[in-house]
């Protein structure tokens, strides 16, 4: 048997014979991998779409960002529309994408986003690279959001970091870039980005570091702000001027990576200091006005749209009266310290439990510039020399700084941690670190002053007391004082309203009702005088007769005519102002006798326009007739007569038509002037709130006389030219004489 057979006859491979097809295999395997890709495909998509629709769902309404306004500041102008005050939740300026400058807008991109102008919303390269960053450097997280990332975190979402928020921020991004322009995009993220100090948005950010607009930035201004939106705190330029200033750098760096600014400009910039001009705090140059004014925008719209509708508010002040308000109170005060003498009884820091170097003052949020009143704590005595410290600069004080004490050297009656109050001069030898000033005394004694056009009822300038920091209390509208003689003018009023004229007469002379016993108060009687001597002089007993013949009621009716609305008691002391009254009626009730008789009530604001232009309110006069225009004129004898040669005599001095009248209380402790020019009435007040006397003889001419006066200077400055209606250009006897026959 053969045991080795042949195969048979055949062309086709053994495994073909055996259905073993190697190009179908390979199709197969290849739609077997096909079918895994696909489903896998299918898969992601699903889980993408997934995601889409879990992360989606409670994404805000793209559609809200086209009519999205940011919250802004509300801003307060004076007459002539500069700047006085603010409200904010967000200190923020809105404004347009050509109020950027290019060197701001460059800056930022080259900074944040380099491929802004190109990428659809995300940088894939970015993401990528900062994702692969982040799993290689054990949890160190570096950045990869765009320009437009940046704006929907700030605008929809939280800064919390996890893949959630990541992805709706990625989805708003994309809704963000298809639905609006670069420019658009732009504009809102320069408005809302966060940089620091409360400073929302970059136009707010340039008047806050620089005291400028966005569009007026130089490159290293420009490169800093740009630097801020990485790290507002870390970077700030007030808590880290390093760190800010190697940021600023950094920036600078990146431009000139980028080719948008020359070597040249480069290094200028780099080797350029911050260069900071910080804006003083909101609301600083007139507290009281401005407070005033946001009770009364809260009460008509609301403290949310006040604080966060960006109102543009014009205002009744004209802040350059108000400037030299806050000046004459603060002068006026220091000299009348000054004229009682070194009183001491100085808190102490270290006594209180404080170390001299952590101490801080509450008025150190403003900047001590020269004329400013502020207070130091003392870091070292010497005999002949005191430094002490205002904030992070030092104040020298020599012998001359504080001659008017009496102690020839400083060691006599100063130790360290004195807090002292002082008045800055200047800074030595120009350098910002060290100043000069004057060494003054704070006993607590107060000053209010209040200003008004006698035919709008503008309020022009006021103060309601010497440190808006230590005491927020308004003693112009709220605190009710004695007024002294300073109420006279009703008295007479009424006695003229009964036919009585300037040059008919009355007996000065001992007089009681009955257990009443009045005194003048220089304690002489001048036997028969005039009316209008009476007034002028301030002589109380006949005043006293006046309102004894009219009756005190109808004294009482004809104040209430004039405004002012206290509580007066139907006494006849009451002629002689011991009814409480408060600053603000006086100068609203004495505006009327320049005014005709007529009465304008006062007010703050002008009119108040909304966000977008649109009219809220604007004020209508509130006029009422106080009295007739005949008694008007007639008053104004009597108080012109006291500019003249009365009480207020120096007022002579100054060659213009004033009028007024001084008020003195009981044991000094109420001084008043209230008097007017033919356009202006302004009241000023000095007195302690404990009510405790201003001290012997310091009566009104003496301690509020000289603080009116100072202020007026600049009202008659603002207007040489004026007279009063029907009455002589300035005051004089003959010319005094020929008025009066007019009204005989």
């Amino acid at each position: 048997m053969n045991l080795i057979t042949s195969s048979p006859q055949n062309d086709e491979p053994e495994q073909e014979q055996l259905g073993f097809h190697p190009g179908a295999g390979r199709r197969k395997i290849a739609g077997s991998v096909a079918l895994v890709f696909l489903i896998f495909l299918a898969a992601a998509a699903g889980v993408l779409a997934g995601l889409m629709l879990v992360y989606s769902v409670d994404l805000p309404q793209i559609d809200q960002l086209e009519h999205y306004q940011p919250i802004a500041t509300t801003q307060l102008y004076d007459i002539h529309g500069r700047i006085i005050g603010s409200f904010a939740l967000e200190r923020r300026t809105p404004v347009g994408y050509d109020d950027f400058s290019p060197l701001l807008r460059q800056a930022i991109i080259s900074t944040e986003d380099r491929d802004f102008e190109s990428h659809w919303g995300v940088n894939l390269f970015r993401v990528a690279g900062a994702a692969w960053h982040d799993i290689f450097s054990r949890g160190r997280v570096e950045g990869a959001s765009t320009l437009t990332m940046q704006l929907a975190r700030n605008l929809f979402l939280t800064n919390q970091r996890t893949l959630s928020r990541k992805l709706q921020e990625i989805f708003l991004s994309l809704q963000i870039e298809h639905r609006f322009t670069k420019q658009q995009i732009f504009t809102l993220y320069g408005n809302q980005i966060y940089l620091g100090s409360g400073i929302y948005g970059f136009e707010a950010g340039a008047e806050y570091y620089f005291s400028k607009h966005a569009n007026d930035l130089t490159l290293p201004e420009a490169a800093m702000l740009a630097g801020l939106p990485k790290g507002p705190v870390e970077f700030s330029p007030l808590l880290n001027p390093e760190r800010a200033l190697r940021r600023r750098n950094l920036v600078i760096d990146a431009m000139l990576e980028d080719g948008k600014i020359t070597l040249a400009q480069a290094d200028a910039a780099r080797s350029a200091p911050l260069g900071l001009h910080i804006e003083p705090p909101p609301n600083s140059v007139a507290p009281w006005f401005v407070e005033e004014v946001r009770q009364d925008l809260d009460r008509r719209f609301g403290s949310d749209e006040v604080h966060a509708g960006g109102l543009r508010v014009y205002t009744t002040m004209d802040l350059d009266f108000q400037q030299a308000a806050n000046q004459a109170v603060l002068d006026g005060l220091a000299a009348y310290e000054r004229s009682r003498g070194w009183r001491g009884h100085l808190l102490n820091v270290i006594a209180g439990g404080y170390s001299v170097e952590d101490f801080k003052h509450p008025d150190w949020t403003q900047p001590p510039t020269p004329g400013s009143y502020i207070h130091a704590v003392v870091t070292g005595v010497l005999p002949w020399q005191v430094t002490a410290r205002i904030g992070d600069r030092t104040l020298i004080l020599t012998p001359a700084d504080w001659a008017w004490t009496g102690f020839p050297t400083a060691d006599k009656f100063l130790r360290v941690g004195d807090i002292l109050y002082v008045k800055i001069t200047g800074a030595e030898n120009g350098s910002g670190s060290l100043l000069e000033g004057t060494l003054e005394e704070d006993t607590g004694a107060e000053g209010a002053l209040l200003a008004m056009d006698n035919s709008s009822g503008d309020v022009l300038a006021l103060v309601g007391g010497r440190d808006f920091n230590l005491s927020q209390f308004d003693r112009a509208t709220q605190a009710e004082r004695q007024t002294g003689s300073s109420f006279k003018p009703y008295v007479y009023t009424a006695a003229v309203e009964d036919g009585l004229t300037p040059q008919d007469t009355i007996v000065d002379r001992p007089v009681s009702f009955g257990s009443y016993v009045p005194r003048n108060y220089d304690g002489r009687f001048l036997g028969r005088i005039s009316l209008l001597k009476a007034f002028a002089d301030s002589r109380n007993i006949p005043a006293l007769e006046l309102a004894q013949r009219v009756g005190i009621e109808t004294v009482i009716r004809t104040a209430r005519r004039f405004g002012i609305t206290t509580d007066i008691p139907p006494y006849l002391p009451i002629a002689l102002g011991s009814a409480d009254v408060t600053l603000e009626q006086q100068v609203t009730a004495y505006s009327a006798f320049p005014n005709d008789g007529l009465r304008v009530a006062p007010h703050l604001i002008r009119r108040v326009v909304a966000a977008d232009g649109t009219p809220l309110f604007e004020n209508t006069p509130d006029v009422t007739e106080a009295i007739s225009q005949k008694t008007a004129r007639t008053m104004m004898i009597f108080l012109r007569s006291v500019a003249d040669g009365g009480t207020a005599a120096s007022l002579a001095a100054l060659h213009y038509p004033l009028g007024g009248k001084t008020g003195t209380t009981n044991d000094f402790t109420d001084a008043w002037f209230v008097g007017f020019s033919p356009s202006v009435t302004c009241g000023v007040w000095v007195g302690y709130d404990s009510r405790e006397s201003l001290g012997d003889r310091e009566t009104g001419a003496r301690a509020a006389l000289p603080i009116w006066t100072d202020f007026m200077k600049t009202v008659i400055a603002a207007s040489p030219d004026e007279t009063f209606p029907g009455m002589p250009a300035v005051p004089g006897s003959t010319k005094q004489a020929a008025a009066l026959t007019q009204f005989r």
